[in-house]
């Protein structure tokens, strides 16, 4: 019975799900070109944003241009000034352009955090914060996609 009325609550207010056929998640599905990562960072979230957008020809009517920044802070330090934690923040600016009018549809920035250990050697040290970059672009590049298939609706055709 709830879900009866959930369902209608839904229906009424325009909802649609991004993923269901014909929804904006099907429609984008392969139409956007990110370009070229030239970093670690940028192939991890480039990966991920073709993951769940679909890989895009060269010829894919939209393009999505970004600039990715990176830090690490100490986060647990002891009194001998031996940093065990770190938190690595992440910001990427994007801009979504149409590839034949060059007209910018959407731009924006999305920013998150992880952290490592240091605890260990310096290859497990490494390690941990390869892991934790590879984590943060995937939360970055989700949150892009979150944002285009929200706002889709106002620039695709």
């Amino acid at each position: 019975m709830i879900a009866a009325f959930a369902a209608a609550a839904l229906a009424g207010c325009g909802f649609t799900p991004v993923y269901a056929p014909g929804g904006v998640g099907e429609r984008l599905y392969g139409q956007i070109r990110a370009d070229a990562p030239d970093s670690r960072d940028g192939y991890e979230l480039v990966a991920q944003f073709e993951d769940r957008l679909g890989r895009s020809s060269d010829a894919a009517p939209y393009i999505l241009s970004y600039h990715i920044v990176t830090e690490s802070e100490g986060l647990a330090i002891t009194p001998d000034q031996e940093t065990l934690r770190y938190q690595l923040i992440g910001v990427v600016r994007y801009r979504l352009t149409e590839r034949a009018t060059g007209k910018v549809l959407t731009s924006g920035q999305v920013d998150s955090f992880t952290s490592y250990s240091a605890i260990g050697t310096t290859v497990a040290t490494r390690a941990s914060e390869n892991d934790a970059r590879a984590r943060l672009m995937v939360i970055l590049a989700d949150q892009i996609v979150a944002r285009l298939t929200a706002g889709a609706g106002s620039w695709l055709p």
